[in-house]
């Protein structure tokens, strides 16, 4: 289904709110409604939303024919997850799907012991207390998890490789995010084991990122990693923007940041994960317990490198991780 149609069609975007339209509900008001809760902006998820509306036709399901979706997008804005997942549940939607970050999840998990839940999270479920077993998920929650958070001390090695001489590295983190304790702990002992320093800036406004770089930049931090976090998914631009004006080598692991601009990025795949979402979805519609569905882990990391960026900022990139990175932007 093409990203123009879900744009269209799909996604009626008001006040960082979504919903389908009354009179195409009314059309047919005995197919299943699904709830939609996402961390993310209607308008950067264009093609997740069009991944998991792939899993969902595969699963035999049509918006607008067989299945209408309620969305809800918080806009980054973690603290206004429970209200919108609030809201779907007083609508008694059929399945609660949780997806655009760790955040979306627990505000789901939360909300409801009734209703079906299905999720894509990058934490682990379990060290969250939103599953006790990845194997046997149990109550009404299960869901996909590419553990995006075990990343952390991973991305701060490779950019000890990118930039060896840069004593003193950043990490802008989002305090509202789920994982950013776990995060700032993996980060700062894999800093300790390469005995490099590193400065951990905190961002959870749209006005904290700009205090974040200028502490950045007069602390001389010689390259930066950003967590990843749907709320800087949101902010890309702003923080590509930011890490020019300074000079700033700046990796991530979100999807789809090398390409924008960035030095690197390397994760698991946000498009394959909510395709994924979109199946398990199906499967409870037609009635499976989300007990009896284990936890799917996204298992697949790709590394991509854009060495035009690097040459932007006079950096040469080592062979050995060109010829480990899956991409090579020129």
């Amino acid at each position: 289904m093409a990203i123009e149609v879900v744009r269209r069609e799909f996604i009626c975007a008001l006040g960082g709110m979504a919903v389908w339209p009354a009179a195409a509900r009314a059309q047919n008001p005995t197919r299943p409604v699904i709830g939609y809760l996402s961390g993310r902006s209607a308008s950067d998820s264009a093609g997740i939303v069009a991944e998991f509306h792939r899993g969902l036709n595969e699963a035999g399901f049509v918006e607008g024919q067989n299945l209408a979706i309620e969305y809800r997008f918080a806009e980054g804005q973690n603290e206004r997850l429970p209200e919108l997942a609030g809201d779907l549940v007083r609508r008694e939607v059929k399945v609660l799907v949780a997806t655009g970050g760790t955040a979306p999840v627990v505000a789901a998990k939360a909300a409801t012991t009734t209703i079906p839940i299905v999720f894509v999270m990058g934490g682990d479920p379990v060290k969250l207390g939103v599953v006790p077993d990845l194997a046997r998920p149990g109550g009404n929650i299960t869901g996909v998890t590419f553990l995006a958070n075990g990343l952390a001390a991973k991305e701060v090695q490779l950019l000890h490789e990118l930039v060896p001489e840069a004593d003193l590295v950043g990490f802008l983190v989002n305090p509202n995010d789920p994982n950013a304790n776990s995060d700032i702990e993996q980060a700062q002992e894999a800093a300790d084991t390469l005995r490099k320093k590193v400065l951990f800036v905190k961002a959870g406004t749209e006005s904290d990122i700009d205090v974040a770089f200028t502490t950045l930049a007069q602390q001389h931090v010689g390259a930066l990693f950003v967590d990843v976090e749907p709320f800087f998914s949101v902010h890309q631009s702003k923080i590509l923007a930011l890490a020019t004006r300074y000079s700033l080598p700046i990796v991530s692991s979100v999807e789809g940041f090398a390409g924008a601009g960035g030095l690197m990025d390397y994760g698991t795949s946000i498009g394959e994960a909510n395709h994924q979402l979109g199946n398990y979805t199906g499967r409870v519609l037609k009635g499976t317990k989300p007990a009896d569905l284990p936890i799917m882990q996204s298992t697949r990391f790709k590394l991509v490198i854009n060495v035009k960026a690097a040459k932007a900022l006079g950096l040469e990139v080592p062979t050995a991780i060109l010829l480990r990175a899956d991409q090579v932007i020129e």
